[in-house]
């Protein structure tokens, strides 16, 4: 008999670790501070008096300050994620700003040659057409 109830004793422990840890959303500390609340209150209602109120309020705030500190967590995390993904886009940006302008450097380079043979050419046939008159 005593076997059955140290193993519905540990299935009913176990259940109720699993129930606070789901509903503090998997964060031990949360679900501890949920726990002590949840038994400061209850032995509240058995005492039936108001000296366990105080312990019950300390246990709320604490509490509280447990979920406010998750909920930082997760929008620190969530701050991180954004920036990261906003770091990505610069970096692209970048990248495609380098590569037009590597290609504007190329195109202008070329323009440049083409102008540079054109001058060349037209200086060659100038110097021959002058040297002409003067018979050379």
């Amino acid at each position: 008999m005593s076997r059955k109830v140290v193993g519905w004793g540990g299935l009913a422990a176990a259940g109720g670790v699993a129930y606070y840890l789901y509903s503090a959303g998997g964060n031990p500390k949360l679900a501890t501070k949920q726990a002590e609340h949840d038994a400061a209150t209850a032995v509240r209602k058995v005492k039936g008096d108001l000296p366990g109120q105080d312990k019950e309020a300390k246990k709320a705030g604490e509490e509280g300050m447990e979920a406010m500190k998750v909920k930082i967590s997760e929008v620190g995390e969530q701050a991180k994620h954004e920036a990261h993904k906003v770091d990505a886009k610069l970096e692209e940006y970048r990248r495609d700003a380098a590569k037009k302008l590597d290609e504007a450097r190329r195109e202008g380079n070329q323009a440049v040659d083409k102008f540079d043979k054109e001058v060349t050419q037209a200086a060659s046939n100038t110097k021959s057409w002058f040297s002409g008159w003067f018979g050379k």
